[in-house]
């Protein structure tokens, strides 16, 4: 996709990726950096991008989908990590749940 004037490349855009280890499992929580704390809603919806699950290292959208293709599952929430990862194909656009215009998806690798 072509960068329209005065918008940022994704490795100058900032996430927050929080990685979490269990045994075999890694679960990998990435919000764009400004949804941090936020609470989005839409109909019966209520969902809460919270700093104990997204919280973790501030990175580039580049570096947080390294982290993406080294995890089993994935939640991630925002339209920029969103976009990416629909970019690189790691996910699909029928997957993409909007919450107040927000996208939000989840991987899981069995």
């Amino acid at each position: 996709m072509a960068k329209q004037e005065g918008e940022l490349s994704t490795d100058q855009v900032l996430v927050y990726a929080n990685v979490r280890r269990w045994g075999q499992f890694v679960l990998l929580a990435i919000c764009d950096i400004e949804l941090l704390g936020c609470t989005l809603k839409e109909g019966k919806i209520v969902f809460h991008v919270r700093e104990d699950f997204y919280k973790g290292l501030k990175m580039s959208v580049e570096e947080a989908i390294d982290l993406v293709e080294q995890s089993t599952i994935v939640n991630m929430v925002g339209r920029n990590i969103v976009k990416k990862a629909l970019e690189k194909r790691l996910i699909h656009p029928e997957a993409v749940l909007n919450i107040s215009g927000v996208p939000h998806a989840q991987i899981v690798k069995m």
